[in-house]
């Protein structure tokens, strides 16, 4: 894999100025793919203008007061996704990162309570020894339980960095779910109907809105009202 990229080449939900320079950086392998994560240095520089070069951002991160998920970093590189929560210690400012209509990535401002958890999809679920489940979470988690309580799909509440279950939301009707990927992307619309599919066609969504999407494209936030506060038209 290559270790660069060019501004032009980078992913459209980013927001950066793509003719100013010629190069920018790319997240290392982690949690999130390429599209769907924004290193830290660009978060810094380039979003929050907390600095102005990289040389300022290393020296940031090397007081070991940012946090992702509650956890510190140090890597200029690491890439912060969806609903990650990005903490500064010294400034007592939190973000959440999620998406926009446009499909860009956007933080969103968030107190200190609400910056204590986050919340994960289910991607899919294994039996290990013992009996127990491993649940394999959107944001590369794993999480042992005890009983198969949770359903592919369906978004855990956790507590972060010590990824407690707080609280889940089924992917079942009535619930409210951000659109992540698709037309109607950055969109928050209520669960009609799952329909899985026996066939190499994706499994559907249906929006009591009047539209349906891929699985891939839905993210449960919650039940009656959304837990999380969307992007506005302008936000940081």
């Amino acid at each position: 894999m290559k270790k660069h990229l060019k501004r032009l080449a980078s992913p459209r939900s980013w927001m950066i100025s793509r003719k100013r320079h010629k190069w920018v950086a790319r997240p290392r392998p982690g949690p999130h793919g390429l599209e769907e994560s924004i290193p830290l240095q660009i978060i810094l520089r380039d979003m929050l203008h907390y600095c102005d070069s990289s040389r300022e951002a290393r020296m940031l991160l090397s007081s070991r007061g940012v946090l992702v998920d509650g956890k510190p970093v140090r890597d200029l590189k690491r890439g912060v996704g969806l609903m990650d929560v990005l903490s500064f210690k010294q400034k007592k400012e939190h973000f959440r990162m999620l998406i926009d209509t446009k499909g860009r990535l956007q933080l969103v401002g968030l107190d200190a309570k609400q910056a204590k958890w986050k919340l994960s999809r289910i991607e899919g679920k294994t039996t290990v020894r013992g009996g127990r489940i491993q649940l394999n979470l959107y944001d590369g988690r794993n999480i042992l339980i005890e009983k198969n309580a949770y359903k592919t799909g369906d978004v855990l509440k956790i507590s972060v960095p010590d990824q407690k279950i707080m609280s889940h939301y089924e992917l079942a009707k009535g619930n409210i779910a951000l659109l992540v990927g698709g037309k109607h992307v950055g969109e928050l619309a209520k669960l009609e109907e799952y329909e899985k599919s026996r066939n190499p066609r994706e499994n559907e969504v249906l929006f009591e809105e009047g539209f349906s999407t891929s699985l891939r494209n839905v993210f449960v936030v919650g039940k009656k009202s959304p837990e999380i506060k969307i992007p506005e038209t302008k936000v940081v």
